[in-house]
Formats: structure tokens, sequence, C-alpha cells
């Protein structure tokens, strides 16, 4: 018997998108433990749609994972936001929040997820942001290792750059496979040896996700498509390494109808299953 990371949310899960939502207030698959969403689309909601996330907020288990918060921007945190954020993870009782170890604005919003430079310095601005944005919200965050096209003035490894950061903000991880696999084809380095790198006691809970292959040695972190076998193998690695952790499926465009999707929850459960209970896995397959 594997290790299994208790969450209170639950073990799989789906990014609700906006296209989702009439189907899943007539049914949520029996698959689907949680559900995600981005605070930012629905904050300033109101009328049909804050009524029906209300009803679904009430009745099932909800994470959310941030796009604006900038985490690695010169510019300050932006603080009425953050309470902002508080007020509504209250109200909606989200169980985990995640943002990304990235930056969306300088002197204003690129609407855009930019790499942080592995440096020192950086870390050295990030961590007390990560620590103040937990003080405010008054609960553990976790960053996503995110998807980059560059490294401009890289003193450090990604991964070097990840871990310190997570120790010394003592935060959680959102552990992004497919932003590893990305990663891993487009800067050259092996995913196996980031992966085993992580720190398993941080991790909160993860991501999978398809991609769009640009060229041979590029690959675009897209969300829309379906999950590739070679993320679906290093999520069997991740199991492997660091037990059985909550695992959320992205998808952002190109969405087809639910029950096409739980096809692939189905393939995260079989994959759970196979560490949590092999005897059993075994008789299935």
């Amino acid at each position: 018997m594997t290790q299994m990371h208790s969450s209170g949310f639950g073990m799989v899960g789906l990014g609700l998108r906006r296209e989702m939502l009439d189907e899943l207030l007539e049914h949520v698959p029996k698959q689907i433990d949680f559900l995600e969403v981005a605070p930012e689309n629905w904050l300033k909601l109101g009328g049909r749609f804050k009524k029906q996330f209300k009803t679904l907020t009430d009745a099932n288990n909800f994470v959310c994972h941030g796009l604006s918060l900038s985490i690695g921007s010169p510019e300050p945190l932006d603080i009425e936001f953050i309470k902002s954020l508080k007020a509504f993870f209250d109200q909606h009782n989200i169980k985990m929040f995640s943002e990304h170890l990235s930056y969306c604005s300088g002197q204003g919003h690129m609407y855009d997820l930019m790499p942080i430079p592995f440096t020192k310095e950086a870390i050295a601005h990030v961590v007390p942001r990560i620590k103040q944005v937990q003080d405010i919200l008054e609960r553990p965050v976790a960053m996503e290792n995110v998807s980059y096209y560059g490294a401009p003035g890289q003193e450090l490894t990604e991964l070097e750059f990840t871990t310190e950061i997570l120790e010394q903000a003592d935060c959680k991880l959102l552990l992004d496979v497919n932003n590893i696999y990305v990663n891993s084809i487009n800067h050259g380095y092996d995913a196996n040896t980031f992966l085993a790198g992580l720190p398993t006691k941080r991790i909160a809970y993860g991501h999978v996700a398809g991609h769009y292959n640009e060229a041979n040695d590029l690959i675009v972190d897209t969300h829309g498509a379906d999950v590739i076998d070679p993320v679906w193998e290093l999520l069997d690695k991740a199991y492997k390494v660091h037990g059985v952790f909550p695992t959320l499926l992205e998808r952002d465009f190109n969405i087809p109808e639910i029950n096409v999707l739980t096809k692939e929850l189905d393939i995260i459960i079989q994959l759970q299953q196979k560490y949590l209970n092999p005897e059993l896995s075994k008789q299935r397959a």
C-alpha cells in the first residue's frame, strides 16, 4: 500500500469552465470528487451565473486556481484583491488556493504568465510575497511549477529555484505534470529527474492537461487537447515516487461533453488505484 496525500477535497478533479455549467448542474459524474475554478472568472459575477455557481459550491468540493496574483511582479501586491479572494473563499467554502509561480503584471497587466528569473534575488523577492498572501488569506497557498519558453538571467536550475521557494515560503506545491513534460522537451532536461527532485511533503494536488506540438523541440501548453501517453506515464511515475495525490484534469478550450472528459478522469482513477489497491488493479487487468 502506497502513501496517499490526504486533502479534504477528494482525489480526482475537473477544471470547471462556464461551458460545463448546465451539464454539471444537472449531474456531477461520480468520477469527480472536486472542481476547480479561476476565482477571477467568478468573483464579480451576479445574477443567474452567481446563483448557479453557489448551487454547485454548496453541493461539491471546490478549489481555486488563480490567474492574476502575479507573485513574481516587481509591483506591490494588490492587497484589496487578495482580501476579496479571502471573502470569496469563505463564502464558497474553497478547500485550497493555488497560483502560478510566475508573474503577469508590471506597469500594466500582460494577460500572460511570464517566467520569474531563476535567481537568488528573485527568490528573496518572491518568498516574503507568498508569506504575505498566506497571512492575509489565513490559509496555505500552493504554487504551481509553470511552463516557460525562456529563462533570462538564469543562475539556478528550475528545480533548485522551485524547491528553494517552497521551503523558504513554507507553502504547498501544485504539481503540474504536463508542465514538467513540456519543459523537459522545450529545455532538454530529464522529466523523471525533475519529478523525483520535488519535495513530496509539499504536494497539495496535481494537474494533467493536453498541449500543442509546435515543432519537435517546441511544445505549447494549451490545455486544448487530450492528455498524451507520455504525460500519463509521467503521472504514473509521480504516484510511484511521491505517493498518490489529488489530481485534476484541465481543459480550457475544444471542450467536449462531460462524458468524454470522464474517460480521462477514469485513467487518473486507474493510475491511483494501481498504487492504492495493487491487488485490485491486477484483478481488473
